[in-house]
């Protein structure tokens, strides 16, 4: 066979026709070894290889949000390439569909320019991964699209990560409606999962265990912060919707693993940068943001108490620190406006510092797994309307896609050097209110180095920093002592 074929065969895959030894390249092309795969017991045990291969070199399946990345393959390599009709095509879509979508259906808000952009990028190609920061306006684009396909007849799932989620898209919408209802059904634990409405909203956690004829209704899904779906039980979920056309995934950030990036486009689409934080706040649309790193200085004999820790020990150590707990505790209330101060574990560290920030001159709301999503809901309503709020809450619950208007403050409680968990969570206090124009993150770091040994809680402040400096985000460092 001369040419390479590319033939539709569902939703989720197309198959690619070719010689043996086109097909082994494609194989190589897509091949990734997973981030960190030398510490995953089966590549120790030599079970498995820790790669993961997108293209079926026996089968020539592959996912079908890459076909622009094989067509990009062929073309590198003068290889003649053929799609069969209806396996990829461009759409002819108005420049100005989004705005023309906001009017038709009398919007509450007039889309600006990146967002009408992002509506016309997505209606084009049916299916887009879409990089929209935090305070962008990404779940107004996820409406606009909705509303557009609703006017063509088709059901859209949105699934999102949380709970609180759930609410406050549903919320979001009958706003973005100016208050009107609309036909939504949101879904979560002990809810009916069969009621047929024009739109569904759910977690992922409710129905990655439903089967594949439970989807079939669904003509449109959006999957929202996108990057969780590297998860088997969400890539599931998208595998099973063999039949469903439209795909737009959106996410604030990608975490830097190739791997995950073309598995996302592979189940979404190509990515598409809807616009950038930098862009957000020198438009002043965002808040200005600044990051102020606290070195917390530990006397030389607790830094030789922690030489040569566990990572795990280390952490357990700092997160129940009593010193370290009355700093972030005084440091809180010492703030003015509203502060919010993420933690990793509840018990150890959210619990304990609980007590220790519920004193007069402040409102104090605790959040993390066990608070419901109506509890959830009303502390954002709280923070909406109210100054002088601390919010303590969980990175699981917060860092990710909570959308409260008026946080000036917020305060890494826990270290952590993740690059998703880290700009979703300095995206909660980007957005812009009234009387919020600049916000700042108080990260605090925990100096337990001793001579040339390096402790975990440092080596993730330097790759904190590197996200930092990344994104263009202004920082600067100050030496605090600290008793221990």
């Amino acid at each position: 066979m001369d040419n390479v074929l590319i033939e539709r065969v569902n939703d989720v895959y197309v198959r690619v026709s070719c010689e043996p030894g086109i097909k082994m390249e494609l194989s190589g092309h897509f091949e990734f070894e997973v981030p960190g795969a030398k510490f995953i017991p089966s590549v120790r045990n030599k079970v498995w290889d820790g790669k993961i291969r997108l293209f079926n070199a026996m089968t020539g399946m592959i996912y079908a949000g890459l076909v622009p990345r094989i067509l990009k393959f062929c073309n590198m390599r003068d290889y003649p390439v053929e799609v069969s009709p209806g396996t990829y095509e461009i759409n002819d879509v108005p420049d100005d569909s989004g705005m023309q979508l906001a009017k038709e259906f009398e919007s509450t808000f007039v889309p600006r320019e990146y967002q009408n952009e992002a509506v016309v990028h997505a209606l084009k190609r049916d299916r887009a991964l879409m990089l929209s920061p935090t305070a962008s306006g990404k779940s107004f684009i996820i409406y606009m699209l909705t509303r557009f396909h609703m006017a063509q007849g088709r059901k859209t799932i949105i699934v999102v990560p949380t709970t609180s989620l759930v609410e406050q898209m549903a919320s979001d919408f009958i706003e973005y409606n100016n208050g009107n209802p609309l036909d939504i059904h949101k879904i979560r634990g002990g809810i009916d999962k069969n009621v047929d409405a024009e739109i569904t909203i759910t977690t992922w956690q409710s129905i990655y265990k439903l089967k594949k004829d439970w989807y079939e209704k669904f003509d449109v899904v959006v999957g929202d912060e996108a990057h969780l779906f590297k998860a088997k039980s969400l890539i599931s979920v998208l595998e099973k919707m063999i039949d469903c056309k439209y795909r737009y995934g959106f996410t604030g950030t990608l975490d830097g693993s190739q791997t995950h990036k073309l598995v996302l486009e592979g189940l979404f689409g190509a990515v598409y940068e809807v616009t950038t934080t930098k862009k957000l706040i020198e438009d002043n649309t965002l808040a200005e943001f600044g990051i102020t790193a606290i070195t917390l200085q530990y006397p030389d004999a607790v830094r030789k108490l922690n030489k040569g820790k566990t990572y795990q020990e280390e952490i357990d150590w700092i997160v129940t620190n009593e010193s370290r707990n009355k700093y972030i505790r005084n440091l809180a209330h010492s703030l003015h406006g509203n502060t919010l101060i993420l933690f990793q574990f509840v018990e150890k560290h959210g619990k304990v510092l609980l007590p220790m920030l519920e004193k007069e001159g402040k409102h104090v709301h605790f959040i993390y797994g066990g608070i419901s999503a109506e509890d959830r809901e009303e502390v954002r309503r709280l923070a909406e309307t109210n100054d002088d709020n601390i919010i303590l809450a969980s990175y699981g619950t917060f860092s990710t896609g909570v959308n409260i208007k008026r946080l000036d403050n917020i305060i890494f409680a826990s270290p952590s050097k993740s690059k998703i968990r880290n700009l979703q969570s300095i995206g909660r206090v980007l957005r812009k209110s009234n009387n919020n124009s600049k916000a700042t993150l108080y990260d605090i770091v925990d100096d337990l180095q001793w001579k040339s040994n390096k402790n975990f809680a440092v080596k993730h402040f330097i790759e904190r920093v590197k996200i930092y400096n990344d994104e263009g985000f202004e920082y600067r460092i100050y030496n605090v002592s600290i008793k221990g």
